[in-house]
Protein backbone atom coordinates (compact mmCIF):
# COMPACT_ATOMS: atom_id res chain seq x y z
CA UNK A 1 0.00 0.00 0.00
CA UNK A 2 1.38 3.41 -0.99
CA UNK A 3 1.55 6.08 1.69
CA UNK A 4 0.23 9.48 0.77
CA UNK A 5 2.55 12.46 1.27
CA UNK A 6 0.52 13.88 4.15
CA UNK A 7 0.97 10.63 6.09
CA UNK A 8 4.70 10.55 5.42
CA UNK A 9 5.27 14.16 6.41
CA UNK A 10 3.25 13.77 9.61
CA UNK A 11 5.53 10.90 10.60
CA UNK A 12 8.79 12.47 9.41
CA UNK A 13 9.02 15.06 12.15
CA UNK A 14 9.99 18.73 12.19
CA UNK A 15 13.60 18.14 11.10
CA UNK A 16 12.60 16.85 7.65
CA UNK A 17 10.08 19.67 7.28
CA UNK A 18 12.78 22.24 8.05
CA UNK A 19 15.19 20.63 5.57
CA UNK A 20 12.49 20.68 2.91
CA UNK A 21 11.76 24.36 3.52
CA UNK A 22 15.44 25.33 3.30
CA UNK A 23 15.94 23.29 0.14
CA UNK A 24 12.90 24.92 -1.44
CA UNK A 25 14.22 28.41 -0.89
CA UNK A 26 17.86 27.72 -1.79
CA UNK A 27 17.63 25.24 -4.68
CA UNK A 28 14.20 24.07 -5.76
CA UNK A 29 12.89 27.16 -7.57
CA UNK A 30 16.07 27.74 -9.57
CA UNK A 31 16.31 24.04 -10.41
CA UNK A 32 12.71 23.95 -11.64
CA UNK A 33 13.21 27.02 -13.83
CA UNK A 34 16.48 25.83 -15.38
CA UNK A 35 15.27 22.31 -16.07
CA UNK A 36 11.95 23.53 -17.41
CA UNK A 37 13.67 25.82 -19.93
CA UNK A 38 16.17 23.18 -21.00
CA UNK A 39 13.67 20.36 -21.48
CA UNK A 40 10.89 22.49 -22.93
CA UNK A 41 13.05 23.22 -25.96
CA UNK A 42 13.14 19.46 -26.69
CA UNK A 43 9.36 18.98 -26.72
CA UNK A 44 7.62 18.88 -30.12
CA UNK A 45 4.82 21.25 -31.12
CA UNK A 46 1.45 19.89 -30.05
CA UNK A 47 3.06 16.92 -28.31
CA UNK A 48 1.52 14.55 -25.79
CA UNK A 49 4.01 14.31 -22.91
CA UNK A 50 4.10 11.63 -20.21
CA UNK A 51 6.26 12.62 -17.22
CA UNK A 52 7.32 9.52 -15.28
CA UNK A 53 8.00 10.03 -11.58
CA UNK A 54 6.54 13.52 -11.77
CA UNK A 55 6.36 14.23 -8.02
CA UNK A 56 4.21 17.30 -7.52
CA UNK A 57 4.43 18.13 -11.23
CA UNK A 58 6.13 21.51 -10.75
CA UNK A 59 8.50 21.24 -13.72
CA UNK A 60 5.89 19.69 -16.01
CA UNK A 61 3.43 22.44 -15.08
CA UNK A 62 5.95 25.05 -16.24
CA UNK A 63 6.08 23.36 -19.64
CA UNK A 64 2.30 23.48 -19.73
CA UNK A 65 2.18 27.14 -18.73
CA UNK A 66 4.75 28.19 -21.35
CA UNK A 67 3.50 25.78 -24.03
CA UNK A 68 -0.31 25.54 -24.01
CA UNK A 69 -0.01 23.43 -27.17
CA UNK A 70 1.26 20.53 -25.06
CA UNK A 71 -0.85 17.87 -23.33
CA UNK A 72 0.97 16.71 -20.21
CA UNK A 73 0.17 14.04 -17.65
CA UNK A 74 2.26 12.32 -14.99
CA UNK A 75 2.63 8.94 -13.34
CA UNK A 76 4.32 8.13 -10.05
CA UNK A 77 4.57 5.38 -7.47
CA UNK A 78 3.77 7.97 -4.81
CA UNK A 79 0.90 10.31 -5.70
CA UNK A 80 1.20 13.44 -3.60
CA UNK A 81 -1.74 15.15 -1.98
CA UNK A 82 -1.52 18.22 -4.23
CA UNK A 83 -0.14 18.03 -7.77
CA UNK A 84 0.22 20.66 -10.48
CA UNK A 85 -0.71 18.30 -13.32
CA UNK A 86 -2.92 15.19 -13.48
CA UNK A 87 -1.00 12.25 -11.94
CA UNK A 88 -1.83 8.55 -12.09
CA UNK A 89 -0.31 5.93 -9.80
CA UNK A 90 1.78 3.11 -11.31
CA UNK A 91 3.84 0.21 -9.99
CA UNK A 92 7.29 1.61 -10.83
CA UNK A 93 7.98 -1.11 -13.42
CA UNK A 94 5.34 -1.08 -16.17
CA UNK A 95 4.12 2.14 -17.80
CA UNK A 96 0.32 1.66 -17.95
CA UNK A 97 -0.22 2.80 -21.55
CA UNK A 98 -0.32 1.23 -24.99
CA UNK A 99 2.56 1.14 -27.48
CA UNK A 100 3.30 4.49 -29.16
CA UNK A 101 0.58 6.24 -27.14
CA UNK A 102 2.65 9.32 -26.18
CA UNK A 103 4.91 11.54 -28.29
CA UNK A 104 7.49 12.00 -25.53
CA UNK A 105 8.26 10.25 -22.25
CA UNK A 106 10.31 12.24 -19.72
CA UNK A 107 12.24 11.22 -16.59
CA UNK A 108 13.44 14.21 -14.55
CA UNK A 109 15.80 13.06 -11.78
CA UNK A 110 13.85 9.82 -11.46
CA UNK A 111 15.88 6.87 -12.69
CA UNK A 112 18.47 6.94 -9.89
CA UNK A 113 15.55 6.25 -7.53
CA UNK A 114 15.04 2.75 -8.94
CA UNK A 115 16.94 -0.45 -9.63
CA UNK A 116 14.69 -0.98 -12.67
CA UNK A 117 16.46 1.53 -14.93
CA UNK A 118 16.71 -0.66 -18.02
CA UNK A 119 13.16 -1.94 -17.64
CA UNK A 120 11.70 1.56 -17.29
CA UNK A 121 13.68 2.82 -20.27
CA UNK A 122 12.50 -0.17 -22.32
CA UNK A 123 8.95 0.70 -21.29
CA UNK A 124 9.53 4.31 -22.34
CA UNK A 125 10.87 3.14 -25.72
CA UNK A 126 7.68 1.11 -26.14
CA UNK A 127 5.31 3.92 -25.20
CA UNK A 128 7.04 6.91 -26.86
CA UNK A 129 6.40 7.69 -30.52
CA UNK A 130 9.24 10.13 -31.11
CA UNK A 131 11.61 10.58 -28.16
CA UNK A 132 12.56 9.97 -24.56
CA UNK A 133 14.10 12.80 -22.51
CA UNK A 134 16.11 12.07 -19.37
CA UNK A 135 17.57 14.38 -16.73
CA UNK A 136 19.85 12.47 -14.39
CA UNK A 137 23.40 12.21 -13.04
CA UNK A 138 26.83 10.91 -13.95
CA UNK A 139 28.81 9.24 -11.15
CA UNK A 140 32.38 8.33 -12.03
CA UNK A 141 33.99 8.04 -8.61
CA UNK A 142 33.42 7.96 -4.84
CA UNK A 143 33.36 11.76 -4.54
CA UNK A 144 30.64 11.99 -7.19
CA UNK A 145 28.53 9.37 -5.43
CA UNK A 146 28.96 10.99 -2.01
CA UNK A 147 27.96 14.41 -3.36
CA UNK A 148 24.93 13.00 -5.17
CA UNK A 149 23.81 11.03 -2.12
CA UNK A 150 23.85 14.21 -0.03
CA UNK A 151 21.92 16.22 -2.63
CA UNK A 152 19.45 13.39 -3.09
CA UNK A 153 18.78 13.06 0.62
CA UNK A 154 18.30 16.79 1.17
CA UNK A 155 15.93 17.14 -1.78
CA UNK A 156 13.87 13.98 -1.35
CA UNK A 157 13.94 12.59 2.18
CA UNK A 158 11.34 15.12 3.43
CA UNK A 159 8.88 13.74 0.84
CA UNK A 160 9.32 10.07 1.67
CA UNK A 161 10.92 9.28 -1.69
CA UNK A 162 12.74 5.93 -1.91
CA UNK A 163 16.51 6.54 -2.04
CA UNK A 164 18.50 3.59 -3.46
CA UNK A 165 21.21 6.02 -4.70
CA UNK A 166 21.56 4.13 -7.98
CA UNK A 167 23.94 6.41 -9.87
CA UNK A 168 25.48 5.28 -13.16
CA UNK A 169 28.68 6.20 -14.96
CA UNK A 170 28.73 7.50 -18.53
CA UNK A 171 29.69 4.05 -19.76
CA UNK A 172 26.84 2.34 -17.93
CA UNK A 173 24.31 4.92 -19.12
CA UNK A 174 25.27 4.33 -22.76
CA UNK A 175 25.12 0.57 -22.29
CA UNK A 176 21.68 0.86 -20.67
CA UNK A 177 20.38 3.09 -23.47
CA UNK A 178 21.48 0.51 -26.02
CA UNK A 179 19.95 -2.40 -24.11
CA UNK A 180 16.67 -0.49 -23.84
CA UNK A 181 16.61 0.04 -27.62
CA UNK A 182 17.14 3.80 -27.35
CA UNK A 183 19.43 5.79 -29.62
CA UNK A 184 21.19 8.81 -28.11
CA UNK A 185 20.47 11.93 -30.17
CA UNK A 186 21.83 14.71 -27.96
CA UNK A 187 23.54 15.10 -24.59
CA UNK A 188 23.63 18.39 -22.65
CA UNK A 189 25.97 18.64 -19.68
CA UNK A 190 25.87 22.43 -19.32
CA UNK A 191 23.04 22.74 -16.81
CA UNK A 192 23.44 25.74 -14.45
CA UNK A 193 21.38 24.43 -11.56
CA UNK A 194 23.46 26.13 -8.85
CA UNK A 195 24.88 29.59 -8.37
CA UNK A 196 28.47 30.25 -7.30
CA UNK A 197 30.02 28.86 -5.11
CA UNK A 198 27.61 25.89 -4.78
CA UNK A 199 28.14 24.95 -8.43
CA UNK A 200 31.78 24.11 -7.63
CA UNK A 201 30.59 21.20 -5.48
CA UNK A 202 27.11 20.32 -6.74
CA UNK A 203 27.67 21.07 -10.43
CA UNK A 204 31.01 20.00 -11.94
CA UNK A 205 29.66 17.66 -14.61
CA UNK A 206 27.35 15.63 -12.37
CA UNK A 207 24.18 16.47 -14.34
CA UNK A 208 23.00 15.74 -17.86
CA UNK A 209 19.95 15.94 -20.10
CA UNK A 210 19.78 13.24 -22.78
CA UNK A 211 17.44 13.17 -25.74
CA UNK A 212 16.92 9.68 -27.14
CA UNK A 213 14.95 8.13 -29.95
CA UNK A 214 13.29 4.72 -29.76
CA UNK A 215 15.19 2.59 -32.26
CA UNK A 216 12.19 0.31 -32.81
CA UNK A 217 10.20 3.09 -34.53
Amino acid sequence: MTLREDQIMSEAGPAYKLIGAIHGKAVFNRRARVLSDKIESLLPQGGRILDVGTGDGTIASLWQRNRPDLRIEGIDVLVRKDTNIPVRVFDGRTIPYDNNSWDVVTFVDVLHHTHEVERLLSEAARVARSRVVIKDHFAENALDRTTLRFMDWVGNAPHGVVLPYNYLSRTLWRKTFSQAMLELRSLDERIPLYSFPFNLVCGRGLHFIAQLRPSLT
